[in-house]
């Protein structure tokens, strides 16, 4: 007996794990993986679930699934999905939530190793040093801006309520939000990081973000605040930040996303020599890396999918003229 054709397209490696997920939440949706299957057999196919899609399926056209109207990416940004693959009235969605937990609880962790000068803190004990002690700052009680006020803003604005800090969210249109303090709008930016001794940036790269903190806005910011990005690194001005850092030594920058990831080979490079910097402290890009994440955040997308398989308008749709010129 021949298997139904598929609805579903998987770009993603197969696994055992991924396949029961699947079956698990999409019960009778026909589906396939890409990987052992042909395009031949993807004409019915009107959903995709993509990871990285030009690692996955680098000669994929839109002609290989003309059925296809909805594209769910098992990641939050969308900024790297080649648009210009799928037609225009393909709806396109990031797993927007879905790693805020542990992204949030990243942005904390590096907050904390920034402010307590942790990475010289190890030096210094690793060389029998017991003082002076490190120069630290304290979260407890002091003032957090949070670019980019979506679910990993305020996740990170949950976790910081812990340490009775003061909330000050940025996002587009300065709509207030129950969790924060107080809230500007995109445009008010300068204003916003002014008092804040930490910055937390968790914004999306879009056409708006792309090298908006620059070094008008780093100058807003107090000489010894502590920025945090745990969202993309291209929304900052790479040289604009380097120069800063250099320029403000009680500057202090955390930062979890470079502007050059190349994830085949396994390696980041800058333009500017960061690691030389005494007020830098770095994470490659693992604040997404845990036990159980992957199993949460496929579980997240899967059950947008089941929204646009239920026949209900999926969540967190893109809108193209934030990506695209």
């Amino acid at each position: 007996m021949s298997r139904p054709a598929p609805r579903l397209l998987v770009t993603l490696r197969p696994r055992e794990s991924v396949t029961d997920a699947i079956d698990g939440a999409l019960g009778q949706v026909p589906w396939t993986y890409a990987e052992g299957s042909a395009p031949a057999e993807w004409g019915l196919v009107e959903a995709m679930l993509i990871g990285a899609l030009e690692r996955e399926l680098g000669s994929y056209a839109s002609t290989e699934t003309p059925s296809l109207r909805f594209v769910q990416r098992i990641y939050t940004g969308i900024d790297d999905v080649p648009f210009d693959r799928f037609r225009e009235s393909v709806r396109i969605a990031g797993n927007v939530g879905a790693y805020a937990p542990f992204v949030a609880e990243h942005a904390v962790a590096l907050a904390l190793a920034a402010a307590r000068d942790l990475v010289r803190a190890d030096r210094q004990v690793r060389e029998g040093r017991l003082r002076p002690a490190p120069s630290q700052r304290v979260l407890f009680g002091r003032t957090a801006v949070i670019l980019g006020y979506g679910e990993i803003g305020r996740a990170i604005a949950r976790r910081l309520q812990g340490f009775e800090m003061r909330i000050v969210g940025v996002n587009r249109d300065g709509r207030m939000s129950a969790d924060a303090d107080a809230m500007y709008p995109a445009a008010e930016t300068a204003r916003a990081v002014a008092d804040g001794e930490f910055v937390f940036d968790a914004r999306p790269l879009t056409r708006s973000t792309r090298g908006s903190v620059d070094a008008g806005i780093l100058s807003a910011m107090r000489p010894d605040a502590v920025y945090v990005n745990v969202g993309r690194a291209g929304t900052v001005d790479e040289s604009a930040l380097y120069a800063h850092l250099r320029s403000h030594p009680d500057f202090r920058a955390a930062l979890d996303v470079w502007w050059e990831e190349d994830f085949v080979g396994g390696t980041t490079r800058a333009a500017h020599p960061f690691h030389e910097l005494e007020n830098l402290v770095g994470s490659p890009h693992s604040a997404g890396f845990g036990p159980g994440v992957e199993e949460y955040v496929l579980a997240k997308a899967l059950e947008n999918l089941g929204r646009y398989f239920r026949g209900e308008d999926p969540l967190h749709v893109a809108d193209r003229a934030d990506y695209v010129r």
